[in-house]
């Protein structure tokens, strides 16, 4: 080995060993997890990276660590300033210099921020593409000592993705003008299509590419037929999670004010969240989800990735959202700390209907459109499944898996049926009414109904009036709505929402083709109680003491201004009531407790045990 080989690896070999240290004395935890060594190493010897890898998987270590291993100032490309100023918070807890330049500063914290950097005086600074794009920004940089670049949320940079920014586009030429300075993109969610766009789009051809799981194996995953979606959600909230915080998402403004009025109504402490309130409402609202424990935010998609509340115990839709990508990602917010939590939602075919309408009315591309139709079908693919909705899942992220025993279909298999006359009955009816009706037509068409709509356009003297009365109306629009997801029907916007035969059901009508599908049955309900580690639950008397923990946690939280999770996560606060320290010492061994907290919380935790025993 020459002499300058040997130099490099004795370097590499310490900066292990400082990030080692900095993993255990700034963030308090022992060891890095899965990828993220490997991550931290590649990157503080400046080296791009393209990493994926779910939310709760300990991301922001991956480019935190290497801003204080390498010389100089981390710029964190950041969507959203609700979650700057939560990182940029939480990093102040562990005595971390940090900072960010957004819209919420005047103009003398701006300059002062600015001449923090110029100074070298920060470790790390946030800001939004838009700011670090412009003139003024680049100039700063050029003249600052820049340690990395790291671009978050980066799926953002696709057109084919669930959460498209043009200003993302623009962040190429961070490689252009800071050809020498390491750059790491991070998502928790991309198909093959959008990681390519990512590399491309932000020109990290050179750089490795780090795939860590997709799977949450903490979250439950449930899809239920849709009937009457409020009190079906408010079950589910009662039964599963009453008390806990909880994230419900809907598709239109109206939809979120009026069930989150609902829900208040039925006594759950609901708040509503969309971009069409108020600046000062959405963000007080936003801040009291965050600050406050049992909340349960209404919200359009406009809400979430500013979100990094560790405890959000559920997340609900009740309304389809666009793509796996939009589904996995808003699920994702779900069970950050890595403790149980349930990914719920009510679907139907006007979910179905409903979207196709918003792509087909779209002013978009016709490619675009085409790629959404087929995002979209993928999610059918998901609800309809009558297989493991994480094999499923991970599968469209093209990560092989086994059933996992913890979602509804593995914890209560469907059963399926020989629908292929019910099938052939159905499309039959759609061709007969001369493919310009709805599901809702069509079932009152094959049930027999005699109903003035079904009068007035003579369907009763049809032949296929009245074949249909074996099933009811709910296993009818289960019926039509698996047709929709197998293709062999359509949905024609032009017509109002009418069903239109495929191509694909000429073979079915012929009898050709059997078609199996899912039967549609009142679902038995899980256990809702269930923890994901091996840890034991809590003895009473610690359970009194967490409490206590927890009392103690928020009115720091409040004195402080931000939220409680940021003075110390809840699997901390349980770890302190299990273990009971009785001194720093024995402190500084759990999970979560860094060198500078210990410093400004330790003698008073300590106390705290020690006063309950």
């Amino acid at each position: 080995m020459s002499a300058s080989h040997a130099v490099r690896a004795d370097d590499v070999a310490d900066r292990a060993v400082r990030a080692g240290e900095i993993l255990r004395t700034t963030f308090g935890h022992a060891a890095f997890r899965g990828a993220q060594g490997d991550i931290v190493a590649h990157v503080a010897d400046g080296g791009d990276a393209l990493v994926l890898m779910p939310t709760g998987g300990g991301k922001s270590l991956c480019y935190q660590v290497p801003a204080l291993l390498r010389a100089g100032t981390a710029i964190v490309v950041s969507p959203l300033i609700a979650l700057m100023q939560d990182q940029v918070g939480a990093l102040a807890q562990l005595g971390v210099r940090a900072a960010f330049l957004n819209s919420t500063l005047d103009a003398q914290q701006a300059r002062d921020t600015e001449r923090a950097l110029l100074a070298g005086e920060l470790d790390l600074l946030y800001v939004a593409p838009e700011r670090l794009t412009s003139p003024r920004c680049l100039d700063l940089l050029a003249q600052s000592r820049i340690a990395l670049f790291a671009i978050d949320e980066a799926h953002c940079v696709s057109q084919w993705g669930h959460d498209f920014r043009p200003e993302y586009l623009q962040l190429s030429l961070l490689h252009e003008r800071f050809p020498g300075v390491p750059r790491i993109a991070l998502t928790a969610t991309a198909d093959p299509q959008t990681r390519d766009e990512i590399i491309h789009r932000l020109a990290l051809e050179e750089a490795r590419v780090f795939v860590s799981s997709f799977d949450r194996p903490n979250i439950r995953y449930t899809i239920v037929d849709k009937q009457d979606a409020r009190a079906q959600l408010l079950r589910f909230v009662r039964e599963d999670h009453a008390g806990e915080a909880g994230i419900v998402y809907c598709l239109s403004r109206r939809k979120v004010e009026e069930t989150a009025a609902w829900l208040a109504a039925q006594g759950i402490v609901a708040i509503p969240y969309h971009a069409g309130m108020d600046a000062q409402s959405r963000a007080a609202n936003q801040s009291r989800f965050q600050r406050e424990d049992g909340i349960v935010v209404v919200a359009t998609i406009a809400f979430g990735m500013g979100i990094d509340k560790p405890d959000v115990r559920f997340v609900a839709h009740l309304d389809l959202p666009k793509s796996i990508e939009g589904y996995y990602q808003e699920t994702g917010r779900a069970g950050r700390d890595g403790e149980a939590a349930d990914a719920w939602m009510a679907y139907g075919l006007a979910d179905v209907v409903q979207q196709r309408r918003l792509i087909d009315q779209s002013e978009a591309s016709e490619d675009f459109k085409r790629v959404s139709t087929a995002k979209l079908d993928a999610l059918l693919g998901l609800c309809e499944t009558a297989g493991c909705r994480r094999v499923r899942l991970l599968d469209y992220f093209g990560e092989a898996s086994s059933p996992c025993g913890n979602c509804d279909t593995c914890l209560d298999p469907p059963q399926t049926w020989d629908a292929t006359d019910a099938a052939r009955k159905a499309l039959s009816a759609i061709y007969r009414t001369g493919q310009r009706f709805g599901a809702v037509h069509l079932i009152d068409v094959l049930r027999g109904r005699e109903v003035e709509r079904v009068q007035r356009w003579d369907h009763h003297k049809l032949s296929v009036f009245g074949i249909g009365a074996d099933l009811d109306e709910a296993n009818w629009r289960s019926v039509f709505r698996q047709l929709v997801a197998m293709g062999l029907a359509r949905v024609d916007h032009e017509a109002h929402g009418a069903l239109r035969l495929t191509e694909s059901s000429r073979a079915v009508l012929k009898g050709e083709q059997p078609v199996a599908m899912r039967r549609t049955v009142e679902r038995k309900r899980a256990a809702a109680t269930r923890r994901t580690g091996a840890e034991p639950a809590l003895a009473p008397a610690d359970a009194d003491l967490l409490a206590l923990l927890k009392a103690w946690r928020l009115e720091h939280a409040r004195a402080q201004g931000v939220p409680a999770y940021v003075i110390l996560h809840d699997a901390t606060l349980a770890e302190i009531a299990r273990r009971q320290p009785g001194d720093l010492d024995a402190l500084a061994g759990i999970g979560g407790i860094g060198a500078k907290k210990l410093e400004r919380y330790g003698e008073a935790l300590v106390a705290l045990v020690r006063e309950h025993g």
